[in-house]
Parts: C-alpha cells; structure tokens; sequence
C-alpha cells in the first residue's frame, strides 16, 4: 500500500448524536460513504458484463482468489466484504488530513462516536481535506494531506454488502493487491478504540505475513520478482524515513531554540539529499517515482507521525506471530489479549520494553 497506506475509518464513528459538533464533517463522511457503497456491484456481475474491460475482469478474478486465500490459510473473516466492485472515478477514496506540532512528531487526535480518538480525519473530497488542513495550520501545527485508497468499516457494514474492491487500487500488483486485502481484513478481526499506531500495526503485520504467503504458495514467477522489485525499493524508502524519524525525534527531545531549529532543518535536508541519491541508484523512468517525490518534498512532522502509525509496532507482532508457532488463530486471540490491556502497557511489550 506505500504511503497511502490502509485506514480503519469506521463510517458508524461518523454517525452524529444529538448536539454533537461538526455536523457538516459528520454528514460528508456518511454520504460520501454512502456513494462508495451505492457505486459498488457484485463481481460476478461485473465479470459477466460485457462492457467491462478483459483486464477489470481478470483483477477482479485475481482479487476473488486472494479473498478466498484469506480466508482458507489467513484465518480472517469470510464474509461480504470485497466480493463486490465500485469504480469511482477517481484516485484516491479518501483523502486523510494529519496534524502534529513544530517539535514532536505525536500526531493530532480527532474524536468521534464509536470509534473513539485517531490520529487523523478523512474526507471524501478533497478540497474539504485540504481546507480542514489550512485551519489546522493556522493552530500552528504542521499539516499533511495523502490519498487513502481503501478504508475498512471495521465489519460493521457486512449486513449492507461490505466493504468492496475500489478502482482506486484493483490495479495494484498482484502482491499488493494481496496485501491490502489481507491488511483491510485484518482491520475487522481487531480494533482497540483509541489506538491507531497498535490498529494500523496490527493490519500492516498481517498484510506484510499474508503478503508473503500468497507470493509464495500461489503467485506466478513473474509476479513474484515484481514484487520484489517493488518491495525492495519501498523497505528502502521506509529504512530512510525511519532514520531520519529517529533522528528528528532525538533533535527534539535534547535541543532548544535556535539550535533546535536549524538542526531539524538539516535533518529534512539531509533527509532529501539521500533520498535522491537512492532514487537515481533505483534507475528506470523517474515518473514511476512521483508518489515518492511528492511525499519527501513535503515531509514535515505529520507526515513522518503518520507513517509511524503504520511501522512502529510492526516487529512486535511479527515476533508474536512467531511466538505463537506461526499459527494464524492463536496470534489473532494474543492480540486480542494484548487490546485489552491499557494502551501504554500493550505498546511496552510489542516495543520489547519490559521482561513480561
């Protein structure tokens, strides 16, 4: 998924009690949700119509396999959810504005019903998104705006027909489609209100082991070294951007003033000056890099935050996965354990901080 990453955005969270502020908010999120769900057909419909495109049919053929790989070998639930297909016509299905302050890479939080406090808010238009941003910005925060190409209702709209497979992403190859699937999926056997680094770790540990999987049991060779290929260039960039998230945070903890400053500032430059340096030892048209480009020029404090969310805790659950002899039910059950800890606690142990 890059960058862009999965986002657990529950549109129940976004159904308004009475007297709750932020209506207008409130309302976009549920019908722009509603669109998305309106727009969306079963794929068997799709595959029988014959004005769908060979190569549409053919994706969703794909995703279908990988939807039952999901649930055969991955243990995640068999349900509604991306057994339908929407196009909507355009890149992105949502676009998500994150926030955090001059010195700290602690994103913003945003509280809504239901789901509780995230450390994001997304929009179905994204004009809406950039201007929630520019207000935010006006606070004195650092803000950043990226494209979502798939959220995941938490299984709460499996009665209405589930989440679907979006144009946004049913071109992706053939590992990342997987893994976005598997990471969605994942999203509806696990949440822990107020949580979103623990959430989005979770999703991405399972993606990141499905992923693999798949790529090995059942995906073609040629599948497989575009994969790679993919893959590799990605745990670089995420390498680097990690380094460099550390290297910020440490700046922030021990400098002050002035100095503080133009340290961060040199930490950016640095940042970006190593960035393309990799990009040129990547070779190939530089156009298939502007996804890349786009977030290093604009890297600031949110952007590094958010993809924290998506990171830090990652290895904590791949050593449980381990732990519990690679057995999908058995790490599924220990993370549920683990949500029901309290926050700082479950974050400790995947962090390998304590000797419990």
């Amino acid at each position: 998924m890059g960058l862009a990453g999965a986002v657990a955005f529950g549109v129940a969270a976004t159904l308004c009690l009475s007297g709750c502020a932020n209506l207008g908010y409130y309302w976009q999120s549920a019908a722009g949700h509603l669109k998305v769900m309106s727009a969306a057909r079963p794929v068997h419909e799709w595959l029988a119509d014959g004005q769908a495109s060979q190569r549409l049919k053919t994706r969703l053929a794909l995703s279908q396999r990988i939807r039952d790989f999901a649930v055969a070998e991955l243990k995640l639930p068999d349900n509604p959810s991306y057994r339908r297909y929407a196009d909507l016509q355009r890149t992105a299905v949502v676009w998500n504005v994150v926030a955090a302050p001059p010195y700290s890479l602690t994103l913003k939080q945003w509280c809504f019903p239901v789901t509780g406090c995230v450390g994001y808010r997304g929009y179905f238009d994204e004009a809406e998104a950039r201007a929630e941003a520019k207000q935010v910005a006006a606070q004195g925060l650092e803000t950043s705006v990226y494209p979502v190409p798939a959220y995941s209702t938490l299984g709460w709209m499996n009665w209405a027909g589930g989440d679907p497979l979006l144009n946004t992403f049913i071109n992706y190859p053939e590992g990342e489609l997987a893994r976005l699937i598997f990471h969605e999926l994942a999203h509806q056997v696990l949440y822990a209100k107020n949580d979103t680094m623990f959430n989005e770790s979770f999703a991405t540990a399972v993606e990141r082991l499905g992923g693999a999987r798949w790529l090995a049991m059942r995906a073609p060779d040629t599948a497989r070294q575009e994969y790679a290929q993919f893959d590799g260039r990605r745990n670089q960039f995420r390498a680097l951007a990690r380094e460099t998230r550390e290297r910020l945070e440490k700046i922030y903890k021990d400098g002050q003033g002035p100095q503080r400053e133009a340290l961060k500032i040199a930490a950016l430059d640095e940042f970006r000056q190593r960035y393309v340096r990799m990009r040129e030892a990547w070779g190939g048209d530089p156009a298939r890099f502007r996804g890349y480009d786009r977030w290093v020029e604009q890297a600031n404090n949110a952007s590094f935050g958010a993809q924290a969310a998506y990171d830090e805790l990652v290895p904590g659950f791949e050593a449980l996965f381990e732990r519990e002899g690679r057995d999908w039910k058995r790490f599924y059950d220990a993370a549920r354990r683990l949500a029901e800890m309290p926050k700082g606690d479950r974050h400790k142990l995947l962090k390998g901080e304590t000797g419990a």
